[in-house]
C-alpha cells in the first residue's frame, strides 16, 4: 500500500518508516516530486496536520497522510505547544530549542510535559485524523546522542533516559510518534 507522508523532515521520514511495517510503501514528498514547503499556519496541532495533508491531496489527488507534533510543557502553560519546531526562531533549530526549554525552565520544579502527534490521512478524499500521546518530564541538561528535536531533553515515564538515551527500537515503539502510527495501521489494516 503506497502512502504519501507530506513532510520534508528527513528524521520523521525514517523514524516513521521503521515504525510502519513494510506492507507500507511510504513515499516521501521529495519522491513524490513535490519540493515545495508547506505553510503550516494553524493555530493547532490538528489544523497543521490536516493543512499538509490536504494540500497534498489537493495537488496530486494521493493517498496520503500528514503528522504534527508538539511539546506541552506544564510549567510554560503547554509552551512551545504548535510552535514547538519554531519556538527559538523561524529557523527551526533543535538546539536553539533545546537551550529555550531550559532556560524558560530554570528554577521550576515542576519539569512535567508531554509530546502529542496528531495524524491526519486523507484516503480516496476522505479525512480522518488520530492523536498520539506520551508522557513524560524534561531534564535539566541535554543527555544521549540519538532521536533528533528535543530528544535530549525528554524523559518518557517509567523511564530515567531521554529519548536520546534510548535505542531507537525502544523509542520507536513507545514515542508519541509510535502510539499515532499504530492507530493509523489499525484504521488502514
Amino acid at each position: 500500500m503506497k502512502l504519501v507522508f507530506a513532510t520534508n523532515n528527513a528524521h520523521k521520514l525514517e523514524e516513521v518508516r521503521k515504525i510502519l511495517p513494510s506492507v507500507f510503501q511510504i513515499i516521501s514528498l521529495r519522491e513524490l516530486g513535490c519540493n515545495e514547503d508547506i505553510e503550516e499556519n494553524g493555530t493547532t496541532l490538528e489544523q497543521n496536520s490536516l493543512i499538509k495533508a490536504q494540500y497534498i491531496w489537493d495537488k496530486y489527488h494521493v493517498d496520503c497522510f500528514a503528522d504534527d507534533t508538539g511539546l506541552e510543557i506544564s510549567a510554560l502553560g503547554g509552551a512551545p505547544g504548535v510552535y514547538t519546531a519554531r519556538w527559538a526562531g523561524e529557523a527551526h533549530n533543535d538546539a536553539a530549542n533545546r537551550q529555550k526549554a531550559l532556560t524558560e525552565l530554570h528554577g521550576k520544579s515542576n519539569r512535567n510535559a508531554r509530546f502529542r502527534t496528531v495524524v491526519t490521512l486523507i484516503r480516496d478524499g476522505k479525512v480522518e485524523q488520530v492523536e498520539g500521546e506520551v508522557r513524560g518530564t524534561i531534564a535539566t541538561e541535554e543527555r544521549g546522542q540519538g532521536g533528533f528535536g528535543y530528544d535530549p531533553l525528554f524523559i518518557p515515564e517509567g523511564f530515567d533516559k531521554t529519548f536520546a538515551e534510548l535505542p531507537a527500537d525502544i523509542k520507536n515503539t513507545i514515542s508519541h510518534r509510535a502510539r499515532a502510527m499504530e492507530q493509523l495501521k489499525n484504521i488502514l489494516l
